[in-house]
């Protein structure tokens, strides 16, 4: 009769009293051992059709989303969420990086508390603006990618400078086609600098 591993992971081991069965053996060794490892998928529609009845503890890798997930009773969970470089962003013209010796804008893409989540940083001036004021600006030149995306709108507020302007604060929308739009520049608030650190949302 099989015997466990020594660890109470539930592997089964062949004993020596079982009859050889060489096959069997080094399968049930490895789908108890492979299950408890990371298990990697293409995308959560390929873990989904493969893994039709996880246990809680399986870890899997997602390469398209590019994160961890893990499952409990509650079902899967993001653990981790890709890469936590930081990212420079494109600026449209008018636009510079530093505002108010902040540092560059840039974006990452990471976890927080198991929600996958954009955080931003950095500064971003502009010298003078046009003599009609558009409803918004388009701040990036190059969409943000896909994986950085929300899923619905996100507006957040971020602090702007308090030189030619009424306010201290303007509002960021973060939308689902990567654009990142400044609200808030009007005749009575042409800020020099707007800046972005300590700001993130969920995507």
């Amino acid at each position: 009769m099989p015997v466990t591993d020594d660890y109470g992971q539930g592997v089964s081991i062949a004993s020596l009293t079982d009859k050889p069965d060489a096959e069997k053996l080094g399968k049930d060794i490895a789908n108890g051992i492979v299950q408890r490892g990371v298990l990697r998928f293409a995308d959560a529609a390929e873990r989904n059709a493969t893994l039709t009845t996880p246990e809680p503890g399986m870890v899997a890798y997602l390469a398209a989303e590019d994160f961890f997930t893990g499952y409990t009773t509650a079902g899967w969970m993001v653990l981790a969420a890709g890469q936590q470089a930081w990212t420079t962003i494109s600026l449209n013209s008018g636009w510079t990086h530093n505002g108010n010796s902040n540092g560059t804008f840039q974006f990452r893409r990471v976890n927080l508390f198991g929600e996958p989540t954009i955080m931003l940083r950095g500064g971003i001036g502009r010298a003078s603006y046009p003599s009609t004021l558009p409803p918004y600006f388009i701040l990036n030149s190059v969409m943000l990618p896909v994986n950085a995306r929300p899923t619905t709108l996100r507006t957040i507020i971020i602090p702007s400078s308090d030189i030619s302007a009424d306010r201290i604060t303007m509002k960021l929308d973060l939308r689902t086609d990567g654009q990142i739009r400044l609200y808030g520049v009007d005749n009575a608030n042409k800020p020099p600098w707007v800046g972005f650190n300590g700001s993130f949302c969920s995507l």
